[in-house]
């Protein structure tokens, strides 16, 4: 069996959220900012408070999530939900994906759609330790919840940078050597994606010897294409933090922030990790005096009761951790009251790349409907935009979400009059151990508005009573969101 001490394990979920704080707040006064910096420690008077930073806050809300609902009842939808009732940020693609769940287009959809500019942005990734540190030496299972996080708001790379940012700091828990930790979070994204490339400029630099400054200057010409504020680069900062700053925690965040660009996520992030690897005791106290223990908060529901110090976060995620381990007498990795001992065999495991490669092939355009005993997913294959008189493919899926039932099930397509639809308004599926689907083709008739909800009734041989789901299609082409 493989486990991990509790006392540990709290120890470091408590440096986690110390570190997030601390590299936070150094890198406060200059996300942005296109240029390098000198930075040794923090550069303005905090008076025993931390800067407020929406990378903590967004993860108070899943954690939120997770104390009503139970981590084994957390789906991207559910997410969504909670997103749209109790964040209150208005920034870029968190604007972007408000905007598309308002509209109908919920996760994956809400990330992937009219999110051109911030698609591959830094939201995503800044939010990661809340699933590290529920599945500690688990990074498989950490990346499966940071996929479902990162989808409502990002899509590709944005998604890429939070499973390599949540399998470095489940992995963390066990593994204290950063070349490895990086090893593994590469083993979990796809080999030819721009975080990896990204990294490997990091990896490069640094095995030639070559300055820290001069391995930036790299990164930013690299993803010159890209623009600035975006996962990439971003990413890179913060391992060449890690790299170069050789495990000296204050080094380390001091060398992502000097980077420049979003320097509150690079700083926040590095010394999360940081504090993951070193746990809370060892961070040195200059770093802590002068910010203390508590949450400030900057972009949710004020009205909503979430922890307000790092040590009632620390305990209550510890609690959560435990009690859902302790329900899943098949779980890997324990947590409990004997030493730490981890097995070659699992430290091997950590580099397979199988779970991953599932999440890789999710498609982007994929709305699923859960009804009772069936699930229907609309996967709209290159988006959700349609045009009068164009062709729209779409593919349809039905499974069983019960193995032991067998389904006939008829869906019915309630179009307006002037629209067409191949190979007929009325298809039929037979589901059962395997999921049924098939691509249909409509061509649109006349569109007013920027959105067009369809209705599909669903009906199911072994019920009486139809399903009606409302399918959302986009009028026009997508819609622009601007930098500005």
């Amino acid at each position: 069996m493989n486990v991990i001490n509790l006392e540990e394990y709290t120890d470091k979920v408590a440096g986690c959220w110390m570190g997030k704080n601390i590299g936070g707040t150094l890198g406060a006064p200059f996300e942005g900012r296109r240029y390098t910096h000198d930075l040794k420690f923090y550069s303005q008077d905090l008076s025993g408070a931390p800067a407020p930073n929406d990378d903590l806050d967004l993860q108070l809300i899943w954690f939120h999530a997770i104390k009503k609902h139970g981590l084994e009842n957390i789906t991207p939808a559910l997410l969504g939900e909670y997103w749209l009732g109790n964040i209150n940020g208005p920034w870029n693609e968190y604007a972007v994906g408000k905007a598309n769940m308002r509209a109908g287009l919920m996760p994956p959809l809400s990330g992937s759609c009219n999110n051109d500019t911030w698609k591959y942005s830094n939201g995503a990734w800044i939010r990661s330790e809340i699933w590290a540190c529920c599945f500690p030496g688990n990074p498989d299972e950490a990346i499966k919840y940071a996929y479902m996080d990162s989808c409502v708001d990002h899509c590709g790379e944005g998604i890429y940078a939070e499973m390599f940012t949540a399998a470095l700091e489940a992995a963390a828990f066990i593994v204290g050597d950063i070349n490895k930790l990086i090893g593994i979070a590469l083993s979990k994204i796809p080999e030819n994606c721009r975080v990896v490339r990204s990294v490997k400029i990091v990896l490069d630099g640094y095995k030639k010897g070559k300055k820290w400054l001069e391995v930036r200057e790299e990164l930013v010409r690299d993803s010159a294409d890209l623009g600035w504020f975006q996962a990439p680069a971003n990413i890179g900062f913060t391992v060449l933090g890690l790299v170069y700053g050789e495990g000296d925690f204050g080094r380390t965040i001091c060398l992502a922030v000097n980077c420049g660009d979003d320097t509150d996520c690079t700083g926040a992030t590095s010394g999360a990790i940081m504090g993951i690897i070193m746990g809370r005791k060892a961070i040195p106290e200059k770093w802590v005096e002068p910010i203390g223990e508590s949450i400030r908060n900057v972009c949710i529901n004020c009205f909503l009761r979430v922890p307000k110090t790092l040590g009632e976060l620390t305990s209550q995620v510890v609690d959560e951790a435990v009690k859902y381990h302790r329900n899943l007498a098949e779980y890997p990795v324990k947590l409990g009251d004997a030493p730490t001992s981890v097995s070659k065999e699992w430290h091997k495991q950590l580099q397979d790349n199988g779970a991953a490669a599932e999440l890789w092939a999710l498609p982007p355009y994929e709305m699923p409907f859960d009804l009772p005993h069936i699930q229907v997913c609309i996967d709209y294959l290159d988006g959700s935009q349609i045009a009068t008189g164009v062709e729209k493919k779409i593919k349809i899926k039905v499974k069983s979400r019960y193995e032991m039932y067998e389904h006939f099930v008829t869906l019915d397509w309630r179009l307006p009059e002037d629209w067409q639809i191949t190979p007929g308004r009325k298809s039929c599926f037979y589901t059962g151990l395997s999921p049924a689907e098939c691509e249909m083709t409509i061509i649109p008739g006349e569109l007013d508005g920027g959105f067009r909800y369809v209705e599909l009734e669903v009906k199911d041989s072994k019920r009486m009573n139809p399903y009606i789901l409302t399918v959302p299609f986009q009028c026009g082409g997508a819609v622009k969101f601007s930098k500005n």
